[in-house]
Formats: structure tokens, sequence, C-alpha cells
């Protein structure tokens, strides 16, 4: 404990922190400076269940002049209280630990609490559990929380349970008393008095301490309720107690001033414990035998793996001496700050992931940059024939932990994972914790909750925070309290500033949330990191169980479990390195082998692809955004594509239109030195990555590699006198090149300039290698591309609208479900894609798998069917969708029919079963007492139907989107002679430089109004519509109230309509907002527009059909009716008349008739609507 007069002669003990999930409200930093501004000597966290601040508190503590006590609350059954019928009781010891082997018994104790139970039961202990494991360890009965105070207040006898702690914690036990007005401490007081003295046991004196300040009690009383469920007004509930706010030793003085030996025991204690959460250099299982040098082993290793490497790519002589002298000096470097086991284990476990055929990322972040991980196949990308930096991964100046990110399989990433568990033992492993944290938007929901507001109160108010995940905006700088990192005062949103001061209640609201806050809310998994011990991880930190994992999970989190002397492993999942793998065993099935890293780079069918930005599935350069800028550089090498992949940030792709027009000559390259042109050639003298703020700070500067790290992460933290003194350095060095100081001067402030923004070149080159081997597949390999994008969103039915819309603009025939052909999952069949069964809605995967399992040859018909499948797998809706899809039409083509028959498919699916299940061996139809395959078969009812909207809308049910062709679509005469464009092309218009608007013609089908009342709760009410085409859904805001009573009285939804549109660009937004000036019908529009239908007629009979299908259109409309007649002198064309209504309906009756092929519509008019604008 600090030695200080000034010290107030008391010393909180029962310290909860925030990380005592939903019941304490203080954060660990700001409880070791309150206990510093209270001048106690010292403070002990005893967090209920957890250790989760230990770490935190330690260094906190020690950094305010605090001696921290670590400790927690343990639950711990009560012996007797179990029973077949009723779950134990579960009381509470306060545990401190005295020094390091009290610590190291403390945390296998919270440990086993969690991972020693069943996971159906709460995390205890039993006093079994204490045996041997108390040495080093304080123990405090824990007040109201305890079993001692809870079985006197309840009049029962203590002894036994009494008598087992003095032995568990010989001269170690203090019998602890609060007083904060408790039922149960009241009660229960002078029976434990008398229990100390009778036993000569020390009593302490504790205020159970959950929130700072007396202010803090109603947002802690709300909390409370937020962990329960529970609301503010309700009487039967769990209340906060204002007494626990961390009182001052005077108050805790006056409260014991009858017992003035229990606050002197809170020194006591103190003093008696000396240990704080440790913090430890790195520790790894050994790799090498018998305890014998890593380092040799990793020398050897590495020399060996550049052998092979350099042999692979036929590099000798001369030509393979940087690479030796590269891995010489990285070794040298590896070894001498300590880390060769580390290596050793990346290379391990990614050499195990590769001989499986897990897929593996060539590399991810700057460890793409050393040769030794190149050569122990880490990496694959070579670091020499890119210029990437081994000291921006491992910098000789400044020693710190590497950190290799792996990107595995997504689908096998768990493989390597078990991998590890196996190879050093489950206790040696775990995953690491995080914590969901109340930010601004949930606390409000939270507390708007609690406090009985209106749902759509709190989630407007919620949405007037704004949300960017790269700069969160917290409830103060909402408010504009606070200023920015230059000094400038937060502006504040003044729509939520106007909420709070016009309503008492959201006044109160955003008070109360101010205060929680950040708390943490909840715990979960981190879901890359992985740590390995070199012996049982309960003995270096405390464990944990989540409940959705089967392995133990760290309670400190990533960087206190760093402190803490593990080592972080990230096994990330990357779903493209699922694809890429897909889709090479697609091709293996046709008999092309694939090597993906033996693509050559200078593909051009790669770069034309990229140049016309077709590159939907391809890896980074799918947004719109991003296509943009590939149709604006139009790339031609792969430097090309690592620099786009750099630039396309905020910030950098400011510079993305400099880049293109310098790559293709319409911009001059200004360089301020001579020397700059090698650094900043391939980048067309922009400083695109961190690689470039080194090498110039080397060639011009003198500076070493690690020198000019060190300066590169200086320049990102801009610290003044830093800088002066770094500036200085540089024009030196400059000079000794012969650079003006003046010239040196401009240089280093272009640099510095674009420091922040510069990327890593590792990552950027490892991930470009990722995105050319999808652009390759998809140039040369459309069919396979697609089918294994599909195969892993295939859950996902917007990623398979994209998906289908992409490859039929490529060319590639995607072929419908079908119960017979296809399979559960997408797949490749003659040229094509077949449409997986898995991928329709509510049917699942499990049961499409039985379903192609069981189909053997094919299922010739319904009856064939219904015998076949199990019922227990398939159910009415389930079959439905697939019905509504066309999984049938080879074996039953009339939809409508063979939907009214589901019940009866099922029925006959039952009684097959049932027959199969008591062995009986007669016909399927006598034994079923059902009906036999005819009968079945004849139970399809003709006269069934579905109009094109009704097959349509069925089908969009089933797929999650239009997938044989989109309602609007069928309009495509009015919307060509009305010059309609679609979403697509709409989002696809170039953006006006600083913004703009623009009039165009769009057309959707309306899926969704809903009325919206500005955020400001000013002007009038608007229309949000949601509409949807070919090429995907869209939102449209509509402010007219013509307009917007016309939607109303065109019932809404489910309308085709054409849209008068305005759209508008805000500066910097790629994709315009869409505001609706007006909208006809395009039922209306068919009616008004001149098209012609040129039917193909083959026979007398033909034409017999056809006058008789167009009948009742005729005199409706203003189409032409063409019909093409054989003859002997060739084709005939016969106009049958021109006042025809052409609508959808008359296209789908006619192509059902005839064939879609021998139907062609043609638009006659030109545009008759007037842009906007």
């Amino acid at each position: 404990m600090p030695s200080t007069s000034a010290h107030s002669g008391f010393v909180h003990l029962r310290l909860q922190s925030a990380y005592s999930m939903l019941e304490g409200a203080i954060q660990p930093d700001d409880l070791a400076k309150a206990c510093r501004r209270g001048l106690f000597p010292a403070a002990g966290l005893a967090d209920r269940g957890n250790m989760f601040a230990a770490m935190d508190f330690s260094a906190a503590a020690k950094d305010a002049g605090v001696q921290p006590v670590i400790g927690a609350m343990v639950p711990v059954e009560r012996p007797g209280t179990r029973t077949a019928l009723t779950r134990p009781v579960h009381d509470w010891l306060v545990l401190f630990a005295q020094d390091a082997g009290g610590y190291t018994n403390l945390i296998a104790l919270v440990s086993q609490a969690h991972l020693g139970v069943d996971p159906s039961d709460d995390p205890h202990l039993k006093l079994a559990d204490f045996e041997d494991r108390t040495t080093g360890l304080l123990c405090l009965t824990a007040g109201a929380d305890g079993a001692l105070a809870r079985l006197l207040a309840d009049g029962q006898n203590v002894d036994a349970y009494a008598e087992a702690l003095v032995r568990l914690f010989p001269g170690r036990l203090y019998i602890e008393l609060s007083r904060c007005g408790d039922a149960i401490e009241q009660r229960a007081e002078a029976g434990l008095l008398r229990l100390a003295a009778a036993r000569d046991l020390p009593i302490v004196a504790t205020n159970p301490v959950k929130f700072l300040e007396a202010r803090v009690h109603l947002a802690h009383d709300a909390l409370l309720c937020i962990a329960d469920s529970a609301y503010v007004e309700a009487e039967d509930r769990r209340k906060s107690n204002p007494e626990h706010r961390l009182k001052s030793a005077d108050e805790m003085r006056r409260a014991f001033a009858d017992l003035p030996e229990a606050i002197a025991n809170t020194l006591v204690i103190a003093q008696r414990c000396a240990v704080a959460a440790p913090a430890r250099k790195p520790i790894l299982p050994r790799m090498a035998e018998g305890g014998a040098s890593e380092d040799p082993a990793l020398v050897a290793a590495a020399e060996a793996g550049l052998d092979k490497r350099l042999a692979a790519r036929g590099i000798t002589g001369e030509a393979a001496l940087p690479y030796r002298e590269r891995l010489a000096f990285e070794l040298g470097v590896i070894n001498a700050m300590g880390f060769p086991g580390y290596f050793l284990i990346v290379a391990d476990f990614i050499g195990w992931a590769k001989a499986q055929g897990i897929p593996v990322g060539p590399g991810r972040g700057s460890g793409a940059g050393s040769v030794v991980a190149w050569a122990l196949t880490i990496t694959d990308l070579d670091p020499l024939e890119h210029g990437l930096l081994f000291e921006r991964f491992l910098n000789p100046d400044r020693v710190s932990m590497p950190d290799f990110d792996i990107d595995f399989c997504e689908t096998r990433r768990g493989e390597v994972i078990r991998y590890v568990q196996q190879r050093y033992g489950d206790a040696q492993v775990a995953q690491i914790i995080t914590f969901g944290k109340m930010k601004a938007r949930a606390v409000l929901k939270d507390v708007g909750r609690v406090l009985q507001m209106p749902y759509g109160q709190t989630d407007r108010l919620s949405k007037l925070v704004p949300n960017h995940p790269t700069d969160p905006w917290t409830l103060a700088r909402t408010l504009g309290i606070g200023k920015d990192k230059d000094g400038k005062r937060y502006p504040g949103v003044p729509e939520f500033i106007a909420e709070r001061d016009r309503d008492p209640k959201v006044k109160r609201l955003i008070e109360i949330a101010l205060q929680l806050e950040g708390l943490p809310r909840h715990s979960s998994t981190h879901a890359a990191g992985v740590v390995i011990g070199d012996r049982p991880l309960s003995q270096l930190v405390p464990l944990y169980r989540d409940p959705r994992s089967d392995m133990a999970v760290t309670q400190f989190e990533m960087k206190a479990v760093e402190k803490a002397g593990l080592v972080k492993f990230d096994f990330l999942g990357l779903k493209t390195l699922s694809v890429l793998d897909r889709a090479a065993k697609l091709l293996k099935n046709r008999g092309v082998e694939v090597d993906w890293l033996d693509l050559p780079l200078d593909d051009p069918a790669v770069y034309a692809l990229l140049a016309r930005a077709d590159t939907v599935g391809v890896f980074q350069f799918e947004s719109e955004g991003m296509r943009r800028a590939l149709g604006q550089v139009r790339p031609d090498c792969f430097a090309d594509i690592v620099a786009l992949g750099a630039l396309y940030r905020p910030g950098p792709m400011d510079n993305i239109p400099s880049f293109a027009n310098r790559k293709h000559k319409r911009e001059a390259v200004a360089l301020l030195h001579p020397m700059m042109e090698p650094i900043l050639r391939e980048t067309y003298g922009i400083i695109v990555y961190q690689e470039q703020v080194m090498q110039i700070a080397r060639t011009l500067a003198g500076y070493s590699l690690g020198e000019a790290d060190l300066l590169r992460r200086a320049m990102g933290k801009k610290i003044h006198a830093e800088m002066v003194a770094q500036k200085e350095r540089f024009a030196e060095g400059a000079a000794t090149n012969g650079i003006e100081k003046a010239t040196a001067s401009a240089i280093f402030d272009l640099v510095l300039k674009f420091a922040n923004y510069g990327f890593n070149k590792s990552h950027a080159a490892a991930y470009a290698l990722v995105s050319f081997q999808t652009a390759w597949l998809k140039a040369h390999h459309p069919v396979e591309f697609f089918a294994a994008s599909m195969a892993y969103d295939i859950t996902n039915t917007d990623r398979l609208a994209a998906f289908t819309d992409d490859a039929r603009r490529c060319g590639v025939k995607l072929l419908p479900p079908c119960i017979n052909a296809s399979q559960a999952d997408f797949s490749v069949e003659d040229g094509c894609v077949r449409y997986a069964l898995a991928a329709l809605k509510n049917v699942g995967e499990k049961a499409m798998e039985v379903v192609v399992a069981g189909r053997g040859a094919g299922y010739s018909g319904l009856p064939a069917f219904s015998k076949s499948v199990d019922p227990r797998l398939l159910n009415k809706r389930q079959l439905e969708s697939l019905i509504a899809a066309g999984c049938f039409d080879g074996i039953a083509a009339n939809r409508a029919g063979v939907h009214l028959l589901a019940e009866a498919i099922l029925g006959t699916a039952q009684s097959a079963q049932a027959a199969r299940e008591s062995a009986q061996t007669a016909l399927f139809g006598e034994a079923t007492g059902f009906v036999d395959d005819g009968g079945l078969a004849m139970l399809v009812p003709a006269s069934a139907s579905w109009t094109l909207a009704e097959t349509m809308a069925q089908e969009k049910e089933a797929f999650g989107f239009y997938f044989s062709g989109h309602p609007v679509e069928a309009w495509r005469p009015v919307l060509d002679a009305n010059g309609a464009l679609s979403f697509a092309e709409v989002a696809a218009l170039p953006a006006p430089a600083g913004g703009g608007r623009r009039g165009v013609v769009m057309a959707g089908l309306i899926e969704e109004v809903r009325w919206r009342t500005p955020q400001t709760g000013r002007g009038n009410r608007y229309l949000l519509v949601t509409l949807s085409d070919r090429s995907g859904q869209y939102v449209a805001s509509c402010f007219e109230e013509d307009t917007q009573a016309r939607i109303e009285a065109i019932g809404g939804e489910a309308a085709a309509v054409l849209v008068q549109a305005e759209l508008q660009w805000r500066e910097g937004e790629d994709v315009p907002r869409i505001t609706m000036r007006g909208i006809t019908m395009l039922a209306e529009m068919a009616k008004r527009t001149r098209s012609r239908l040129v039917v193909a007629l083959e026979s007398a009979d033909d034409a017999a059909q056809l006058a008789a299908l167009v009948a009742a259109v005729r005199g409706k409309g203003r189409g032409e009716l063409v019909a093409t007649v054989p003859t002997a002198a060739g084709v005939a064309r016969v106009r049958l008349g021109g006042d025809y209504l052409v609508d959808v309906e008359t296209l789908s009756r006619l192509s059902r008739a005839f064939g879609a092929e021998r139907v062609v519509s043609q638009a006659l008019d030109p545009p008759r609507l007037a842009l906007v604008g």
C-alpha cells in the first residue's frame, strides 16, 4: 500500500465496476481516479462472478497512485440445497489475492466457476472446490450477499458453514459488515458480531459500491431495469440502493463509529494484499525439441523454404542474392527480438491447413512484406517483386510483437482452430472475450423502453444520432458538448437538441442515457482471435464460458490478454477463398486444373473485365463507387489494382481522378525532386502507401527503414515538437544528397500531408492478388464463377438477385430449379448454372439434400415423388415454395394445379411412410387407402391456372426476387417508348462535381408505402416509397401532394408505375437520392402507347386460336396486331388492326399459347413524358 500521510484511513473493498454486467455503473478508469480524489490509499475490486476488469483496473489504479487490491465475488452453492426438483441456492464470497500464488488460485477458482459446471447451470463453485486452492487468498463473507448473513437473517444455524470457511481460510477470514439499509444486513448484524466474537474472527466494514455519486442513482436504477427487463415505474422489481455510492472515509467512519476496528481492518486487508494483475512478456509454447533453441530451427526452415520458392520461380545465381540477403537480415531481427517461436507456430498451423486442402489467403496486413513469412509459406506474395518492406512489419528500432492475421476458407476455418486445440491441448488454447457497449443509439432505446416511452419516439430520437462506423458519434457530441481533435466545438444535431429542450420526458431520457452510455451491456467472443499458451491458460488468466462456443474464452479482452503475456493469433474466415476453392472443384469436374498462385498477372482478359467495371462478385471491386473508379482508371497492370485497393478509402479516394488522369497522360506528373521518381513511379507521383513514406525518408534523407517507420508513426500522431525535430533531421539528411533546405522542407510537408492517408502496401498487394484471382475466374470461367459465388450466398436473396441479373447480363444462362435436375446447392450443368433447391425460401438445406438423395434416377411424376419423399422432412410450406418456383414443371407443368394438390401429395407421402414403417408389401395404391398413381396424376385440375402476374408473385415469394422476369419488364414496349431507366442505370450515372440534380423517367413495382414525418418535427409529412425493377429495389421520397394522393388512390402496393423522378446528388455521394414528381400506371400508359405485337402463325388452327385469344382486348387500346403467315411465296405479314390493348396479360396469353419465341413486342411511339429538371 502506498505510504502517504495524506490518505483517508479507509479502503473500499466492495467496489463493483461496470463489468459487474448491468449491475455496476463505473468504468475502471473512473473508479481509480475517484479513489484517488477520495484519498483512499488502496481500492478493492470485487466484480460479481468475474475478473473482466482486473487488468485494466490494476493499471488504472497504479497510474492514479492507488494500490489495487484484486479480487472477485464468487458464487458458491449452499450445501444441501440441490435436489432433483429445485435449483440450488447460490451465495457469494469475496476473495482477494494476497500474493502471486493467491492470484493464481483466484483465477483458477473463477475459471472453475464458469468451466467446471454443466453449461445449463449458472456459474458457481462448491465448497469442495476450494480445497487446496485457498493459499494466498483472503476471504470476506460478502455481507448480505453471503450465506452467513442470509442464514442468520432467516434464523438458521450457521455453525457448520462458518466452520467450513474457518478451515478453508485459516487466519484469512473476515466477517463482513455493511450498513446500507438492507433488510438482511440489519437482521443479521447482531448474529455476525456474535459469530466473530465466538470464533475470534476479525470484522471489516464495507459499502458495496455500484455507482460513484448520488446523482447517478436514478441512472443506476434504470440500468437494473434494463438488466431485468423491468419498467422503472413498476413496484415489484429489484431497485437501486442509494447507499451503493462511493462514500467518503468520513461517512464510513460515522456509519461504523461503534466499530472502529471494522474501519481499521480495511487498511489491514490492503496491507496484506500486495499483488495486481501481472503484466508479462509474451508467453508461447516452445517449438524446438528438448528445450533446444528455436533460433536454428527457424533459420533451417526458412532457408529450406526459400530454396523451394526460388527454385519454383526459376530464380538462381545473382538474381537470388537479394532474397538470401533479405532473409538473413530478417532472421537476425526476428531472432534478436525473441520471436522465432511465433513464426514457427504460425507456419505450423498454416502448413497443416494447406496439407488438408484448406484454402489459405496469400497474406493480410504488413506480414506480407516478410521474406521469412514467404519462405515458410505463411504468405504467398513475393515481397521483393512487389516492393514490400519488412520494417513495416517488424521494426528493428522498436521491439513489438509480430501480428499475422490469417485468412482461411470461411467454411473450414474451424478445422484449423480444432487442429491448434489438439496440437497444444484444449487447456492451452482459448478464444478472446469482447464486450458489447451501450452506444448512443442503443442506450436511448434501452432507457426509453424501461421508461415506457413509445417505441416510435425513441426510435426516431435514436436515428437523429449520426451513425458513421468510422466516426462514431456520442450523445455528448450530438448535443454539441465537447471539441474535436482540432479544438473546434462540436456543432451537435439541432433537431436532437430541440427535442430535448421541447419535451421534459425526452430531457429525462437523455440525462439518464448520458450516464449509461459506453457501459458494457453483454459479453461475446472475438470473431477471429485465439490465444495459445505454454501451460494451462487458467494459470495465467481467468477463463469464461461462451454458451455459443465449445472453447474456453479469456475473461480479459484483447489488449488486457496481451498484457497478461498471451499472444493473439487471428484465424479469419474469408468467403472469397471458399468461392475460389469451390470454383476450382467445379472446374476439375470437367478436367480443368487451376493453380491460383500460378496465374499470369498480365492476363489481358482480366484487365479488360476490370476496365469495363464488370466486377459484380469480384473481391474488393464490386461496389458502385469502386466500379466507377475502375472506369476512370482502366487498370492494365497489377500495380494499378494494388493502388486502387489502397486509394478507395475516405480521404485518399479524392486522389483517384488525378491518379487516372496521370495514368492516361491527361495530367502531368509533378515531382518535387527527381530522386522521388523511382519511388512514386507506379503510383504516378502520388503518395499512396506508407512504404513510400518510408522509402522517401530513406532515399532522400538517409533514414534507416527502421527510423523511417518511426517517422511514419510520429507523423500519424502529429505531435508538434516531434515534427519540428523530425523536419530538421530530414533537412539535414537531405542536404547530404544535395537537396536544398527549401525543397527538403516542401517534401517533408508533402509527406506529412499524405502520411495519415497512406495505406499499408503489403496488405493492399496481398488482397489485390485475391481480387485478381476472382476477376480471372469471372473472365475465363464465368459459369463456375457464378455457381460458386451463389453457393456461398445461398441464404442471401439480395445477393442472389444481383448475381442472377449479372449472370444474364454476362450471357450466362441460369437454369431454373428442377426437382429432377437441381442439387441442393448451385451446380454446373451443360455450360449453365443450375439453380439450387436450397436457395429457395422456406425450404431448408437439409430437407433439400434428402429430396435430392431420394430421387435416384429421377421422379417420374407426382406419384413417384409422393411415395419417395419423407413427410417428416417436408411440410406444406416447403412443398408450396418448390411448386411456386417451378421445381415440378418438368413432371407437372401446371403450377396452379399442382399447388392445389399440395395437401394430397403430403397425404400420400405420409401414407407411404406409414406403409414402409409397417413393412407392408402390398401395392402402394392398395396399401395406403388413398389414391393410386394414376388417380393422383389425374387429380391435377386442367382448368386451374395462374395469370402471369400471379405466377411472378408466386415466384417472388419462393425466390425472394423475380427470377423468370420482373413484372415491370412485361411493359417493356411502354418503358422503351418513354425512355425509362432502371435503378441500376440510375445508380451508374456519374455524380456531378459538387452535387447536383437531374430529371429522369424510371419505372417500378410499388412494394411498400410508408408515411414519414421530417426529423425536425416541422414540415409536412411525406411518403417513402419502396419500388423494384429488374435490377433491384430502390427507395424514393414523395413530397408532391397530388402524387401522394395518386399513390394512395391506386392502392399503393403491387402497382406497376412509370415515375417522373428527380435525382439529387449531394456532395461526396455516389448514388443519387430519388424524389418522385409524378407517376402514371403502366396499364394506363399501355392504352395510350402505340406498340405492335407480331405473332408468328404456323397453321389455320393457329389463326383461329389467335382470334379467340385477342377478341376481348380489341377496341381497348392503341396496340397494333400483326400476324406472320407462311405461304408458298414466303412469309406474309397481315395487319389485323390497330386498336388492341397490349398489356401484360395479352403478352402472357399469347406467349403461353404460341411460345415466347413466336411473340414479338415492338414500341412504336417515341418517349412521351417530359424530363423534370
